[in-house]
């Protein structure tokens, strides 16, 4: 009877893990509005906090530090826009990643080991990402003292914050005068070196295109997407690997950072391959890296199967 009793519980939550991580109705008649748990990065945070030295204090980055922040991979890595500071990288979750001045980029080599490394974890080389947009080259890996791979963009190693517990936090910014967040080549991230943009947007908007009429925009103005081989009920994702590298998935939106787009089934997405994607009606959303500037459309319609996304999160100009 215990046996039987403990194989009953152990179902039971399976069932429950498996409906929370899909996060939309399980059947097409589902009225489940949801709401996103991402939340939206760029708001910056630059002051030195009080005490901080040239290591600062650990405890912090995803109410984890330590071994157990460290051993976090970066996965899809997204760059965000910061009124102090530009453009920043962050890793998947919106957690901004950072570079040590005492470090060395040419050749990479990392100066920051023992309490530096728990205040600074060192993101791991795997399980890396680039960015839309980004220069793909740019990622690299250096050899740490106790023989793992740190991640390096543009030879700089990469490291998070332990004081830094939501996305979008800048704590580490000028910790000690040494430390940077880091801007999409690796550099410094800089608000003087980014080019100031044409108009703030929020996380997902509309743009009403030429061609394809009203669809929606990530905050940079980049075409939003959707995969046709994609379901929604449940929610599954049939871009993985290097798809994913093509089709960078959207990082969560706060419900609150969007104008225009419907809010029903606007979910955060838990993928299997630990990416946090937004979906839109419970459909995961994707940018095209093929597209290099805002307004641009070219993953429209690629193999049948790719199309921009109207506010209602319907599929634009798709053949019925």
């Amino acid at each position: 009877m215990g046996t039987w009793r403990s194989a009953a519980l152990a179902a039971a939550a399976a069932a429950v893990l498996a409906l929370t991580a899909t996060g939309c109705g399980q059947d097409k008649g589902s009225s489940y509005a949801g709401s996103g748990n991402g939340q939206p990065v760029g708001n910056a945070s630059t002051a030195q906090q009080p005490g901080d030295n040239a290591y600062g204090s650990s405890g912090g980055y995803g109410q984890a530090g330590g071994a157990e922040a460290a051993a976090k991979q970066a996965g899809q890595l997204t760059v965000s826009d910061s009124k102090e500071l530009g453009k920043v990288l962050t890793d998947s979750a919106g957690f901004t990643l950072y570079r040590f001045d005492k470090d060395t980029a040419s050749p990479p080599k990392t100066t920051c080991e023992g309490d530096c490394a728990k205040a600074w974890p060192a993101v791991p080389a795997d399980g890396v990402t680039a960015a839309a947009g980004t220069d793909a080259a740019k990622i690299g890996s250096v050899t740490r003292a106790d023989g793992t791979k740190q991640l390096t963009i543009g030879g700089w190693p990469m490291y998070r914050y332990a004081k830094d517990t939501s996305p979008g936090d800048t704590n580490g910014q000028n910790v000690g005068g040494t430390w940077h967040a880091a801007a999409p080549d690796g550099k410094k991230a800089s608000a003087e070196a980014a080019p100031a943009p044409a108009a703030a947007l929020p996380g997902l908007s509309v743009r009403k295109d030429a061609k394809l009429g009203d669809v929606i925009v990530d905050a940079r103005g980049m075409t939003v997407y959707r995969f046709k081989k994609d379901s929604a009920w449940p929610m599954k994702s049939a871009c993985t690997g290097a798809c994913l590298q093509k089709w960078p998935a959207v990082a969560p939106v706060g419900k609150n950072d969007t104008k225009g787009i419907a809010l029903k089934g606007f979910v955060t997405f838990d993928r299997p391959d630990g990416v946090k994607q937004q979906s839109i009606t419970c459909w995961p959303v994707y940018t095209f890296s093929g597209d290099t500037k805002p307004g641009d459309t070219n993953g429209q319609g690629v193999g049948g199967t790719w199309y921009a996304v109207s506010p209602e999160g319907k599929l634009v100009g798709a053949p019925k």
